[in-house]
């Protein structure tokens, strides 16, 4: 009888960008709102890790804006929580931003922006085809 092998791709439909900032998570949050003219808000509830059994591993700080017109949706998460990463191989990012359903927003003049926020150190586009934990991001 033959064997069939059935593949999945991971479909990384969103633009991720990484922020280094020695603030806390509301400050942040507080800079690329008055910044950028979003409206980030606090979720209702953080942001979980889970194993391949489905035990939660770890949970991250999760803010949240869809905008009403163009309905690009905004995610902010941070990195570092109880001494785990969300995505290991940047353990130099603090933060991550992701935008979803984007149709309108040049991402070379966010990172500008961004960069421009004093609260920032640095931001990076990333491409989250390249990252092992990219999967994490797909919610």
């Amino acid at each position: 009888m033959a064997k069939h092998l059935l593949t999945l791709e991971s479909d990384y439909d969103y633009d991720l960008i990484g922020i280094c900032s020695h603030h806390s998570d509301y400050r942040l949050c507080w800079s690329l709102n008055e910044a950028l003219k979003l409206e980030l808000q606090k979720a209702e509830e953080d942001f979980s890790v889970s194993n391949k059994k489905g035990l939660k591993v770890s949970s991250h700080s999760f803010y949240e804006y869809i905008e009403s017109t163009e309905l690009t949706e905004y995610y902010l998460i941070k990195n570092k929580s109880e001494g785990k990463l969300l995505i290991p191989e940047k353990q130099q990012i603090d933060y991550f931003l992701v935008i979803r359903e984007n149709t309108s927003v040049d991402i070379d003049n966010l990172l500008t922006q961004i960069k421009s926020i004093s609260t920032i150190l640095t931001a990076l586009i990333f491409d989250p085809e390249e990252l092992k934990s990219a999967e994490k991001l797909i919610f």
